[in-house]
């Protein structure tokens, strides 16, 4: 690609939508705010005005088949994730698209596929992997300083945190399922990323619904619908196993009667050393002369926001025509996984993976 601005269409203008125009609105060195669309199309137009947004778009595939329009920006509804990627991918777009990058597998395989035929960029913002703390584990990692990495443990245990009673967020049809895919999904991420990306091969899990369906357990985030329903689990819990031998435990909830500190958390136990997480605070853990160590992490000066250096990274996948971090294939082993935890839960066996695209 030249020089030229990269001209953006976003759609979707909620809360993620705007944390995306919010972000994209502080690299305009490198892109254009060229169109907006929404399903309820005045919060596209509000946007429009906020972030000098060039045209708001009728419809998303008005949006999508605009030549003026080099790349798509999806921020919707799980549901809406793979339709709308689809369309994007045929009509030569690329494409950053939310977290899960498919309401189940299949439309993750899809996705894959329609990358693949197109050549273009799909991204997905699973911005938590340029956290600082995130960054320096990785690149102790990398170094070797933790050895193997033969097991994992992740999650995010949130204690009244239910969102958007009633509205998709707690429909299974419109989000494919609760914690597990809506933060657990950034802790899979995270934890595959941290262990080097192994493969995974086969998953046993548990899902739970104890507080949704009887109305408690609800948070302040999203806007309740008290007619609307709850089909989702509100705790899920899994073993994942890869193909090196090591493994992978994920824990989270919306809702439980626990002592947390409401933070994601990760543990890495590699045979040199090991390394914490737990919300803003990062360790890496060794033993010296049969003394145990903790080595406390702090931010370099100048640390740049997470969101920035995702959109950047897309801004240059785009431009160096390269591979983005959080491409179709990582996007695909999360949604393997997710799928797999609630067909375990449902049989009560473990499932092994289907890796045939």
């Amino acid at each position: 690609m030249d020089s030229q601005k990269i001209r953006l269409g976003i759609i979707g203008a909620g809360a993620i939508g705007n944390v995306h125009l919010s972000t994209f609105s502080q690299l305009t060195d490198s892109i254009v705010l060229q169109g907006i669309t929404d399903a309820y199309l005045p919060l596209a137009e509000q946007r429009a005005t906020e972030y000098k947004v060039n045209q708001v778009f009728n419809s998303a595939e008005e949006l999508i088949h605009d030549s003026n329009i080099d790349a798509v920006i999806i921020g919707v509804p799980n549901k809406w994730h793979a339709p709308l990627a689809l369309q994007a991918l045929k009509a030569g777009k690329h494409v950053l698209i939310e977290k899960p990058m498919g309401i189940n597998s299949e439309a993750a395989k899809e996705i894959v596929r329609a990358q693949r035929d197109s050549g273009k960029i799909v991204m997905v913002a699973h911005q938590m992997r340029w956290q600082w703390q995130i960054q320096q584990i990785k690149e102790q990692v990398e170094k070797g300083s933790l050895g193997k990495i033969y097991h994992a443990k992740t999650g995010w245990f949130r204690r009244k945190g239910i969102p958007g009673w009633g509205s998709w967020f707690t429909t299974k049809s419109e989000a494919g399922g609760g914690p597990l895919i809506d933060i657990g999904v950034h802790m899979l991420d995270l934890g595959l990323y941290l262990m080097g990306n192994p493969k995974p091969v086969s998953v046993y899990g548990s899902t739970y619904a104890e507080f949704g369906p009887r109305k408690k357990g609800i948070g302040t985030w999203g806007t309740p619908n008290w007619n609307g329903q709850y089909d989702v689990e509100d705790l899920a819990t899994a073993l994942i196993k890869m193909e090196d031998g090591s493994t992978l435990s994920l824990e989270v909830s919306w809702a439980v009667h626990m002592a947390t500190s409401n933070n994601p958390f990760i543990h890495l136990m590699g045979s040199e050393g090991g390394a914490s997480l737990e919300g803003n605070s990062a360790k890496i853990l060794t033993e010296q002369f049969d003394r145990t160590i903790d080595l406390e992490l702090t931010p370099k000066d100048l640390e740049e926001d997470e969101r920035i250096q995702l959109s950047k990274h897309f801004i240059e996948c785009i431009g160096e025509e390269k591979q983005p971090i959080t491409s179709v294939m990582s996007g695909l082993t999360n949604n393997l996984i997710l799928d797999a935890i609630y067909e375990s839960s449902k049989t009560g066996r473990e499932v092994i993976l289907d890796w045939e695209i």
